[in-house]
């Protein structure tokens, strides 16, 4: 029988945060929010598996998240933990330190089944980097989110987003301020779509291979997801940001389903 859990109550200093994240996205783009989280699971245990195009998505994420009323835990690179003030505003909000390329991975992936074991909703970069996909469509996940997702058992709820590539560059905090003039002038608009819950019942959890099966089915929910965010830029971007490094090795084979 599974212990009962209290819903994960996000500490003061990230109910601000996301406040403050609706403020900002306001001002330098036009944000529409479409889809939603299932009461039953808005609580947790969850999984918000998000497409990753910009050094903005972050900000562009919570100010979504806020509006559909859930504050995930963040799975976010161990670099944000160590810069000094946003470190401990990290860590205050309960955020999840991953070091990428490190043993420590292994710890974050034990932290977040911890959080998602006690009711917390978690958000998670299935790609593991920001995409650099030549068309800026979702590209090969690592396993790490499909692993959580099959051990605890959690939904997964693809989370597409498009348009905060026009506001921060690749290359930020490089170039920053002359992205962030250009949008306070032009205002782009930021889409999030909150998709269906994917389906990984089907998934045999004890065969090798199941944790690279469950990712695919996770990157091609969010391709789908993703596709009616970008009707007019079906193969690349309209907006082309020069500090973008192109990389086809990592590329994800599944476009969007018809129709």
């Amino acid at each position: 029988m599974e212990a009962a859990h209290s819903p994960w109550r996000p500490p003061l200093i990230w109910r601000v945060a996301l406040l403050l994240a609706r403020v900002v996205v306001g001002m330098l783009a036009r944000l529409e929010v479409t889809g939603d989280i299932p009461a039953r699971l808005r609580d947790g245990p969850l999984i918000l598996a998000a497409n990753h195009i910009s050094p903005f998505d972050p900000i562009v994420l919570a100010a979504a998240c806020r509006a559909r009323r859930v504050a995930p835990r963040i799975m976010a690179t161990g670099g944000l933990f160590r810069a000094p003030l946003i470190g401990t505003a990290m860590r205050s909000a309960g955020h999840i330190r991953v070091d990428r390329g490190t043993s420590g991975v292994h710890r974050a992936l034990d932290d977040a089944a911890a959080a998602v074991g006690a009711g917390a909703p978690i958000l998670v970069y299935p790609e593991g980097r920001i995409g650099l996909d030549p068309g800026m469509w979702p590209e090969r996940g690592k396993t790490g989110a499909a692993r959580l997702a099959l051990a605890c058992g959690a939904p997964v709820i693809p989370v597409a987003q498009w348009g905060s590539h026009e506001v921060l560059p690749y290359s930020a905090p490089r170039g920053m301020l002359r992205g962030i003039a250009r949008a306070l002038r032009h205002r782009p608009t930021v889409r999030v779509h909150f998709g269906d819950p994917v389906d990984l019942a089907e998934v045999p959890r004890a065969v090798p291979g199941a944790a690279r099966l469950a990712t695919d089915r996770i990157i091609d929910a969010l391709t789908d997801t993703l596709a009616p965010l970008r009707p007019d830029e079906p193969d690349r971007p309209r907006h082309v940001d020069p500090s973008r490094p192109v990389d086809t090795t990592r590329a994800h084979r599944r476009r969007p389903a018809a129709g």
